[in-house]
């Protein structure tokens, strides 16, 4: 299933890779319970804790070890754990904070959200002027575009950085590129491109689409939100805007996304679930649907798998609504922040700074993981090239998820919005049926919103 740390503000998009890892736990206890002063003689202590994902420990030692060598007076003091939250926790309740935390919100226990509800965030908004330690460029010159404009990364709607953005992966519609070369068909740039292409595939015997379940309609529908109305108009659905379901944009969402219901293979629903979403995937392998929403993650997911000779994944931005019209591809991505009570704030920054240089995202790298650096992709080769060029090449970044609230007993925007999917497909709703319940959530959940 999905294998990127979870980059939503709902609990209805559970992604793996903050739960998967491979690494030792490196808990340096020094971190969480250690000299507070954040030096020790000459020498000046950042604390970093951090959530162990599938990226492991050793990357982080790396990264330290290089920014201490560019700061000889500098020790980076690490808390490396898959239970991180468990791990800071105690320490943090009785007064003593790391410097920096790296751990995206969306985890279990919401130990960020906790913090961006209660204002306990430093402002970030200066490191994007600072320049990239050992480098000429700022940050904001490093980073592409839009990954510092997000509902996630600016939690206030004030303008304001307190998350400053790190890995990331781009999701999009995988395919198969050898059958499109052997078919002479051209990968769809519009939605009626999209349509025609079908009724060409299902006169051989191919369906046009097909998604391992609905919860991989979240990236789908959040960069189609940002196609039909721009970022504007998705941040208004995120916050869940009265009457917004009922305007023009939406409504073309919502058909299309209908409309491809109708183009899905039909055994999708009955194995989308996570014990058989592999079969919906395999679907792509065999030739047997052209097109499927996913994660860079898939190429590995997949990677045992059997496939038509000659497959070669391909992989795109959603069509645009109009020639000529904006393509966006959804993109998750990891965040870190500073505790309002952070003793190093100024020093931590530094740090983050230092995050995007070459040096760092070259280590990054090799370990897998994509910082979100202006060309970064021409650095990457294989499959990854591919995936993350796909900025490079006209699509644009679609980020942000539906907005924080406190619990609303029986209500899931995600349910409403996304796992409706599949009655889709099979036909047990109507359209009407699923604005009418998309439509109920949101109004549930607007009086919820944290602020």
């Amino acid at each position: 299933m999905k294998k990127i740390v979870g980059l939503v503000l709902t609990a209805s998009l559970t992604l793996g890779l903050a739960g998967c890892g491979g690494g030792s736990n490196d808990s340096n206890s020094s971190s969480a319970s250690g000299d507070s002063a954040g030096k020790s003689g000459d020498t000046r202590t950042i604390k970093f804790a951090a959530l162990e994902t599938a990226y492991g420990a050793d990357v982080w030692k790396q990264v330290a070890a290089s920014f201490e060598k560019l700061n000889p007076d500098v020790k980076v003091d690490l808390t490396i754990d898959k239970k991180i939250e468990d791990v800071i926790g105690p320490s943090m309740k009785s007064g003593e904070f790391p410097d920096i935390v790296h751990l995206a919100v969306g985890q279990p226990k919401g130990l960020t959200e906790t913090f961006i509800k209660d204002n306990n965030l430093t402002d970030l908004t200066d490191v994007l002027s600072m320049t990239v330690p050992g480098e000429s460029a700022t940050v904001k010159e490093k980073l592409i575009p839009g990954f510092t404009d997000t509902t996630i990364t600016n939690p206030y709607g004030d303008g304001k950085t307190y998350l400053m953005p790190t890995f990331y992966s781009p999701c999009g519609l995988f395919y198969n590129a050898d059958l499109f070369a052997q078919k002479g068909w051209r990968v769809p740039k519009t939605w009626d491109e999209m349509w025609a292409l079908g009724d060409k595939a299902k006169a051989e015997g191919i369906a046009l689409f097909s998604y391992p379940t609905t919860g991989y309609f979240d990236a789908f529908f959040y960069a189609l939100l940002n196609e039909v109305g721009g970022p504007e108009f998705f941040t208004k659905v995120m916050n869940y805007t009265e009457g917004i379901w009922q305007t023009p944009e939406a409504n073309q969402a919502l058909d299309l996304v209908v409309k491809l219901a109708s183009y899905t293979e039909k055994t999708v629903p009955a194995n989308g679930n996570k014990d058989n979403f592999t079969k919906n995937q395999q679907l792509i392998l065999d030739n047997k649907a052209l097109f499927m929403p996913n994660g860079t993650w898939v190429v590995g997911e997949m990677s045992k798998a059997p496939r038509a000779e000659g497959f070669k994944w391909g992989f795109t931005a959603l069509p645009a609504i109009t020639e000529g019209g904006d393509q966006y591809s959804y993109t998750f991505f990891e965040q870190m922040w500073i505790p309002a009570k952070a003793q190093n704030a100024d020093l931590a920054k530094q740090f983050i700074a230092y995050l995007y240089s070459d040096e760092a995202a070259s280590i990054f790298a090799q370990a897998g993981a994509v910082q979100p650096i202006k060309e970064m992709s021409s650095k990457l080769d294989g499959d990854n090239k591919l995936f993350y060029s796909i900025y490079d090449h006209g699509a644009k970044a679609a980020m942000g998820a539906f907005a924080t609230t406190d619990p609303v007993e029986g209500v899931s925007i995600s349910d409403a919005v996304f796992g409706t999917v599949d009655s889709l497909v099979t036909g047990a709703k109507t359209k009407e049926q699923w604005v009418e319940a998309i439509t109920k959530a949101s109004d549930a959940l607007r009086p919820a919103l944290k602020k």
